[in-house]
Parts: structure tokens; C-alpha cells; sequence
């Protein structure tokens, strides 16, 4: 369990509230907007109502002792920036913050945060990638050459072990992951049988990966 601050309650900010105290982390919200947090105070018992571009709410709310701190706020960047400077300032260990721009990105990390976040552009990817290709079911970009791909398994691959298919010499992609009806199976074994209703997670190169998903029959 890590302890979680979470300022700028918006859609982004209370998607990540839910799911980070859904995962079991303990969570601190933060909005200044009185409104929006009492709506939520009862889902989320830790919360405050605070501008937090003062330094006095900042450093009343214990940033130090805090595992992560993300500033999720979208359209006023002034303020992620001073938010962010007071957070690294009261001894913040580690502050995510969420930026539209690679511009706002820049300033962000040369004024001490330690890692950003595109959302509208991570899902924008994402979505492009899964309605671009056929039979991609989930993608999660690792770095600018190779991504993780859920994809069907191909046709002629039932029936056969990882082992027979010879996935990584032939088709220069590793099986991280088979997701069956029922259950997820990391690490599968080179005598695991693949089977008609199976998703595997692939990671490979975008070329590599497609190819695979053509081999598909519809």
C-alpha cells in the first residue's frame, strides 16, 4: 500500500483517486472547488478543500510523508507549475503531474517534477493503434520502438505448444501473458497449447505484432 496525494479532483483526477484506493493504496484528495469535493468526501475520506497554490495548504497537507504526489489539473497550467514547485519545495519524494503539451512537459520537469503524464494523448494513441489495426484488443506503448499487444491467437497456431510455433525466432515476438476465459497466465511455458478462444500478450515491434493479427481469420 502507498500512501497517494491527488490534487485537481476533474475527471482525470477522480478516475485516479477511485482506481488508486480501489488497488489499496491509502488516497488523499485536494480540490479547491468545495462543490465537487464534498460530492465525493463519502467515497473518499480524506479529503480537503484547499487552493493549493498557497504554500500554507501545501505544507499542511504533509507532502513529505507522502509516497506519490500527481497534479492532475488540465486547463490551468500556472497552477501545476506552482503547485509542483511547492510540492518538490516541502519535501515531496515523488510528484507526477499531467500535461497537454510538450511544452508544458519541458517546464514541468525543469522546475522538479519527476515524471508527466499525457493522458488525452496516451488514449488518443491507444485508441488509434486498436481501431487502426484488426483484432487488437489492448496496446500499452513501452518505448518508441515496442509496445505490448493483446491480441486473438492466430489460426494456425491452435492446438500447437509456444514451443512448436517457435513464436520469438519466426515471428520476433515475446508471449508475456495468455489471458484464457477464466484467468491470466503470465510467463506461459514453452509446452503451453494454445486454444481457439485464447488472447495472448505479445511484445514486439508495431510491424512484427500487426503481421501476427492478419494471420487471424475472421
Amino acid at each position: 500500500m502507498k500512501s497517494v496525494l491527488i490534487i485537481g479532483m476533474g475527471r482525470f483526477g477522480y478516475h485516479l483517486a477511485h482506481k488508486m484506493k480501489a488497488l489499496g493504496n491509502d488516497v488523499m484528495i485536494v480540490d479547491r472547488d468545495a462543490s465537487r469535493v464534498n460530492e465525493i468526501a463519502e467515497e473518499f475520506t480524506d479529503s480537503h478543500i484547499g487552493d493549493c497554490c498557497n504554500a500554507a495548504v501545501i505544507r499542511s497537507l504533509g507532502v513529505g510523508s507522502m509516497d506519490l504526489c500527481f497534479v492532475s489539473i488540465g486547463e490551468d497550467f500556472q497552477s501545476s507549475l506552482i503547485i509542483t514547485t511547492l510540492l518538490k519545495h516541502e519535501g515531496a519524494k515523488k510528484v507526477v503531474a499531467k500535461a497537454n503539451q510538450e511544452i508544458q512537459a519541458e517546464l514541468l520537469l525543469r522546475i522538479g517534477a519527476d515524471e508527466i503524464i499525457y493522458p488525452e494523448r496516451d488514449l488518443a494513441e491507444n485508441l488509434a493503434v486498436r481501431y487502426s489495426a484488426n483484432n487488437v484488443f489492448d496496446y500499452i506503448q513501452l518505448t518508441p520502438e515496442y509496445s505490448i499487444y493483446e491480441i486473438p491467437v492466430p489460426t494456425s497456431w491452435n492446438s500447437k505448444t509456444i514451443q512448436e510455433v517457435d513464436v520469438r525466432k519466426k515471428h520476433k515476438v515475446n508471449i508475456v501473458a495468455v489471458k484464457g476465459k477464466n484467468a491470466l497466465q503470465p510467463m506461459p511455458g514453452a509446452d503451453y497449447v494454445f486454444r481457439p478462444e485464447d488472447h495472448i500478450m505479445v511484445i514486439g515491434k508495431p510491424n512484427d505484432v500487426l503481421k501476427l493479427t492478419e494471420k487471424r481469420k475472421h
